[in-house]
């Protein structure tokens, strides 16, 4: 029985140092949130025993569990750089026709050829209508649109004015600004919050994909209610502490190596019994 128990807490150890070295070697993704390895005692006993009298049958992996906590911000000096602050997820969604709707904290944005923002994966970042004076004017899932950065616009007298420059707002209101001066409001970026972070599906890239755990995600604006505020020229850090899991590293490895030994201790008290008998 003891061989069975040791063995389950070396499976135990190795789930735990797979989830630790998935953490490490993640320490340089944007935005990856840490794992952390959850286990449970097994026990079971007959009818007629009394729980003093059973020791316990091993031990289980019940989950690995992720760590939504906040990464360090890194500045950049690129525009669509974006970086959350507090909770919440940018919302993207892959082309047509596919498109599947994922969220992200992975705000390394740029611009594909047909001037549409886009992350690291190709998804197009999602947006949130606005009117003429920058007000969102829809937040359900029917609202999100993907947005676009135009190269130019054309004023009352049929001139061409070209873009001079973008800018987004801590609420994440995208705004371009144009030769003449003038502005245009293209939309506000669609941040998403759900009833159970823990429960989202990862997706890889640090995406994830909602699902019956998460709940139904909710869409606003940065810096209101759940949503974190938005800073443009940053990017989110992954939020691993290198010397906390080097700690968990070396910890996870003294289990194994103790499991092992246990293993070993029985092995050499079964042959000592056999030799007796022989």
């Amino acid at each position: 029985m003891s061989f069975y128990l040791s063995l389950s807490g070396l499976k135990g150890a190795q789930a735990d140092l797979t989830t630790i070295s998935n953490n490490v070697a993640n320490v340089s993704s944007t935005a990856f949130k840490k794992s952390r390895a959850n286990f449970g005692d097994i026990f079971a006993s007959a009818p007629l025993q009394t729980a003093g009298t059973v020791a316990g049958q091993g031990v289980r992996l019940t989950g690995l569990a992720q760590q939504f906590t906040q990464g360090t911000l890194e500045t950049t000096d690129k525009t669509l750089d974006l970086a959350i602050t507090g909770e919440g997820f940018f919302t993207v969604s892959t082309p047509p026709p596919t498109s599947q709707i994922g969220y992200t904290r992975n705000g390394a944005f740029g611009l594909d050829e047909n001037r549409f923002v886009v992350d690291t994966t190709g998804s197009r970042l999602q947006g949130l209508p606005v009117d003429a004076s920058g007000n969102v004017t829809g937040t359900a899932a029917s609202d999100l649109m993907d947005l676009q950065v135009p190269t130019s616009y054309t004023d009352a007298g049929g001139n061409e004015i070209e873009l001079s420059s973008l800018g987004i707002s801590q609420t994440g209101l995208v705004t371009a600004t144009f030769a003449d001066g003038s502005t245009q409001a293209l939309g506000d970026v669609a941040m998403a919050s759900f009833p159970s972070q823990e429960g989202l599906r990862q997706s890889g890239d640090a995406h994830w994909q909602a699902n019956a755990a998460s709940g139904t995600p909710l869409y606003g604006t940065g810096a209101s209610g759940l949503f974190g505020s938005i800073q443009s020229g940053a990017l989110e850090r992954s939020n691993v502490d290198i010397t906390e899991e080097l700690v968990a590293l070396i910890s996870a490895q003294r289990n194994f190596q103790a499991n092992a030994k246990a293993i070993e201790s029985a092995s050499t008290m079964t042959s000592a019994i056999v030799n007796l008998r022989t």
